[in-house]
């Protein structure tokens, strides 16, 4: 049986009406990123994160502004959780200088050391090493903060999950673990990559303590999330939270999205987490259908104005592409 989680955050109207303002601003971007791809304005990869938006949006609220944040390739939707300017995310994805990255890191490579939002990694699993690293750290300087490490369940199936979540355990370092549990692992279904489909069950190898949420459900995920962050900054130990989820769209732009049912894909549609939330806030009479509108208006206008913003922006002059590939004499 998985352990009970309690609400440890009040929600309230003002809280509730940001998280679906953050979980429509991931949509949103997203549906435009995918626009501007097909556009060739955005090149190299692209995965997007549609679908999942509130593992992302309840994980980070949890955090505080000194907590370490590590994600994949698919961060769009951390980032901008995080507070990473939509702006600076276009520009990067565009290959501006005026990216969070200065257009060098393009869509899987986002990073903000000013939010502590330490990637966009693109390598399956090699960034849990190094948020064990960084928990190990703090833990060393004595700062109060967490390592916050989101992965996906194909990571979970790479050396480097088994190496973090052993080290971690053995140096008691305040990790938190989020593996985002989206059923495939590119194109593999998780019964063909992992003998144990419960994830949350691997905790246990290695003495850490762990949960699962429905990852659809960003109240569910926020009260686990909560619990998890609690845990972890008291007890300084490890947690591996699960978040079951499920993404909407291919893995990347380039997948053709053969090893799916397209009848699978629109039955975990009903269940998408943003107008579930909706109907919860209609339903505490926090919001209306009128304000739910004017939302969208907002944030369409907001995204546009991302779009402009990278469209504006400067290319890196040719005389400076070797510039940070070595060190400065």
């Amino acid at each position: 049986m998985l352990p009970l989680v309690t609400m440890q955050k009040p929600m309230d109207a003002k809280k509730g009406l940001l998280l679906l303002y953050q979980m429509l601003l991931i949509r949103r971007f997203e549906e435009k990123a995918a626009e501007q791809y097909t556009k060739a304005k955005i090149r190299g990869f692209l995965h997007l994160y549609i679908g999942e938006e509130a593992v992302a949006v309840g994980v980070i609220q949890a955090l505080t502004d000194e907590d370490n944040v590590l994600s994949t390739y698919r961060e769009h939707g951390h980032a901008l959780a995080r507070g990473i300017d939509p702006d600076v995310i276009m520009a990067e994805m565009y290959g501006k200088v005026e990216g969070c990255s200065r257009g060098r890191g393009g869509s899987m490579h986002l990073f903000d050391a000013s939010k502590k939002f330490y990637g966009g990694n693109a390598i399956v699993a090699s960034h849990l090493p190094i948020a064990v690293g960084m928990a190990l750290a703090s833990k060393k300087q004595k700062k109060t903060n967490i390592t916050c490490c989101f992965f996906g369940e194909g990571a979970a199936a790479e050396g480097e999950f088994h190496e973090a979540m052993n080290l971690a355990a053995l140096w008691k370092v305040p990790v938190l673990f989020v593996c985002e549990n989206n059923l495939y692992a590119m194109g593999t279904p998780i019964e063909y990559s992992h003998s144990v489909t419960e994830l949350e069950k691997k905790g246990a190898a290695y003495g850490i303590e762990a949960a699962a949420v429905d990852g659809m459900d960003l109240l569910a995920v926020m009260q686990a999330a909560n619990s998890a962050v609690e845990k972890v900054r008291i007890s300084g130990k490890p947690y591996l939270l699960v978040c079951n989820t499920y993404r909407f769209r291919a893995h990347s732009m380039f997948d053709a999205e053969l090893y799916r049912d397209k009848n699978e894909v629109e039955e975990w549609k009903k269940r998408d987490p943003i107008p579930q939330f909706e109907q919860f806030l209609l339903q505490q009479q926090w919001i209306t259908d009128q304000e739910i509108a004017a939302f969208e208006d907002k944030i369409e206008a907001k995204i546009e104005k991302a779009v402009a913003f990278a469209e504006a922006g400067t290319w890196e002059p040719l005389n400076q592409l070797t510039k940070f590939v070595y060190s400065e004499k």
